[in-house]
């Protein structure tokens, strides 16, 4: 579902929350819609837009922020320029009028029980993420519609035929094309490299190396960011579940506390659970958030990096960058031969390959081999497999928000364990990815993103 050949800035993408497939993926489908159909010269003459949702985006949208994620794209807001303090009021302001601006220009009304449908009972062939956007003109005849999907990750595609105006084209030719593990494995080798070093070679064919740093570096001071205000703002999270932030009130006890840090080794968990469950709690909210590779995902990467630099005193920018490029490197693996969507492949495509990603960079960031770098991905995805998604009543809430601290945690075990070890060992990382994509498909659709199933049904809403 991917161009052979994407960046690592196409994983890291600074975003809103709660989720980069039913958030990200949906508002920039809607700038999609709305930029093509100015491009062919019919946003002047359309007088409705239905836009209408398919299988997991109806079933848990409006837990997720689909419906104004929506809005939000069809006036030509991106997830990366919003302003997330303006939403509430302008989604207001379109709901009370009845009337909305496409690309923030051309005015017509639009009704939400109208225009904007969930087909909970209905499904789209290609993903269950599946979207669908018409035009129409003063005599209702259709001017435009077109079908997206958002495959995870706030990537969307517009199959058969992946439009310029939709999905980035394929990247230009890289000098190390890997298309699996152990093709990466095979060429670090080959050239003497890091899966850092072959990462950054290949992003270079798409600019220059000092760009790819800066933008690396950009990603993490929003990332760092993330940490912060999650770890200073109190309050309930939205929703009916009420969930009370717990980040801050975790923060204030260890920094208040240190000399009980001092006789408790294991404090440094608490610290690494703060950091990922800060930056989920942001997300929850609809904050600013890194995908990484995805929004429900997008705690564990943050907390095992804040781990390097504060734990282990490595503040070096260049570790930093060196970190991101690798655990990019194994997350394009994913994409290219399994999943990063919760709705396809259940949860084990979002925290357990940011759980991998995040073992093999912090391995390498470590000092570890190539062979112990591939060794810690695979054991981070291993103990990842068959992991579902069933968030209660659709919110990226529980058990979201705790299941990436546990997933930072078993990343860095994993590191540990790889670099206990030589690299040798008997699954490979691509032959545990095959096993979570054909895990994947075994598996209920009940458990994939519906909150059908598990802990989303065991559980009353409030």
């Amino acid at each position: 579902m991917s161009p052979p050949h994407i960046s690592v800035l196409d994983l890291f993408t600074i975003g809103i929350g709660p989720s980069s497939s039913h958030t990200v993926g949906p508002m920039r489908a809607a700038g999609a819609f709305v930029s093509l159909l100015e491009s062919l010269g019919h946003l002047a003459k359309t007088r409705r837009v239905i836009a209408e949702l398919y299988g997991s985006l109806a079933l848990t949208g409006k837990g997720h922020g689909s419906d104004t994620a929506v809005l939000l794209g069809l006036e030509g807001a991106t997830p990366e320029t919003v302003d997330v303090d303006a939403i509430a009021s302008r989604i207001a302001e379109v709901r009370q009028t009845g009337r909305i601006k496409l690309n923030g220009t051309t005015d017509i009304p639009f009704t939400e029980k109208k225009d904007l449908l969930f087909h909970r009972a209905e499904s789209l062939p290609f993903h269950p993420n599946g979207m669908r956007f018409t035009a129409v003109d003063q005599e209702n005849a259709t001017l435009l519609s077109r079908t997206y999907y958002s495959v995870g990750g706030g990537f969307i595609i517009d199959p058969p035929d992946a439009a310029a105006a939709v999905s980035p084209p394929p990247g230009p030719a890289v000098p190390y094309p890997y298309q699996n593990g152990a093709d990466l494995v095979l060429m670090a080798t080959r050239a003497g490299l890091s899966i850092s070093g072959v990462t950054l070679e290949n992003e270079s064919a798409w600019r220059p190396a000092a760009e790819t740093r800066s933008r690396l570096l950009a990603v993490w001071r929003a990332m760092q960011a993330c940490v912060d205000r999650g770890c200073r703002t109190r309050g309930t999270l939205p929703g009916g579940l009420k969930i009370e932030r717990r980040a801050a009130g975790i923060f204030q006890d260890l920094t208040t506390n240190p000399e009980a840090g001092l006789r408790d080794p294991l404090t440094v968990l608490d610290w690494v659970s703060l950091w990922a469950m800060a930056v989920n709690e942001e997300n929850a909210a609809g904050g600013r958030v890194v995908t990484a590779p995805t929004n429900g995902a997008a705690g564990i990467i943050p907390a095992v990096l804040h781990y390097l630099v504060r734990v282990n005193r490595a503040a070096d920018d260049e570790l930093i960058v060196r970190f991101l490029l690798t655990a990019g490197a194994i997350g394009l693996i994913y994409k290219r031969n399994a999943s990063i969507s919760g709705a396809e492949v259940g949860c084990q495509g979002e925290v357990g390959v940011a759980c991998s990603m995040a073992a093999g960079a912090l391995a390498e960031a470590l000092g570890g081999t190539v062979a112990q770098v591939e060794n810690a991905a695979e054991i981070g995805m291993e103990h990842n497999l068959g992991l579902t998604c069933d968030p209660i009543g659709g919110l990226v809430q529980v058990p979201c928000i705790e299941r990436n601290a546990m997933g930072a945690v078993k990343a860095i075990n994993a590191a540990r364990l790889a670099l206990r070890g030589d690299g040798t060992h008997h699954v490979s990382l691509d032959k545990v990815i095959a096993t979570m994509r054909r895990t994947g498909a075994d598996m209920s659709t009940k458990y994939k993103e519906t909150s059908r199933g598990g802990l989303a049904v065991s559980i009353p809403e409030c």
